[in-house]
């Protein structure tokens, strides 16, 4: 009876990665149109109208990419590439990106190079989005041998009775929610 049971879940569970994915993709047609039509706007639009479409399409592509990468880990039971990687380096690099300096020890790590970037780069764009006015701090350490890597800012924080939901996917804080920024699916990969 449970290698039926078992089969029967692995079928949904693949149905359910496939709906995803087919969903994510059928999606790209229509916000293709849509950036073709807003470009085809040029100047006749206002100009603040402009700007907010361009945003509202740019953050429906990176909402259906992050779909797709959870649809995608969701099927891996491991990484798809695993290779040495300095993850001071890579913090580095993406923290360069936003004018912040990495500091620590290097650390190698095995994993996913793509995987581990965008890690660092959802860490990074959420401790931009809410730091306030301190500054954003990156660190790598080794600690009883595991890499430490932090992001750490001066923002409001997460209050802890939600600090264990903002890994759920597609979960916001309240002042996200209410200003219609991200889309709450950032952390859910990086968890």
């Amino acid at each position: 009876e449970r290698p039926v049971g078992g089969v029967v879940q692995r079928r949904l569970v693949e149905a359910h990665r496939l709906l995803l994915a087919n969903c994510s993709h059928e999606l790209r047609t229509p916000l293709a149109r849509i950036g073709v039509a807003a470009s085809l706007l040029g100047e006749q639009a206002d100009p603040k109208t402009r700007e907010s479409l361009k945003r509202d399409i740019a953050e429906l592509d990176q909402l259906i990419d992050q779909i797709l990468l959870t649809s995608r880990l969701e099927a891996v039971s491991g990484l798809d590439r695993r290779e040495p990687i300095d993850l001071l380096a890579l913090a580095a690099e993406e923290a360069a990106h936003y004018d912040i300096e990495a500091d620590g020890t290097p650390v190698t790590v095995e994993g996913d190079r793509l995987l581990l970037r965008r890690l660092v780069r959802n860490l990074l764009e959420n401790a931009r989005r809410y730091a306030g006015d301190g500054p954003i701090e990156v660190s790598v350490t080794l600690a009883a041998g595991r890499a430490v890597l932090e992001v750490r800012d001066h923002g409001p924080g997460v209050p802890p009775d939600e600090r264990e939901r903002i890994f759920e996917p597609f979960y916001r804080l309240a002042p996200a929610r209410e200003s219609g920024h991200g889309t709450g699916s950032g952390l859910a990969l990086a968890g």
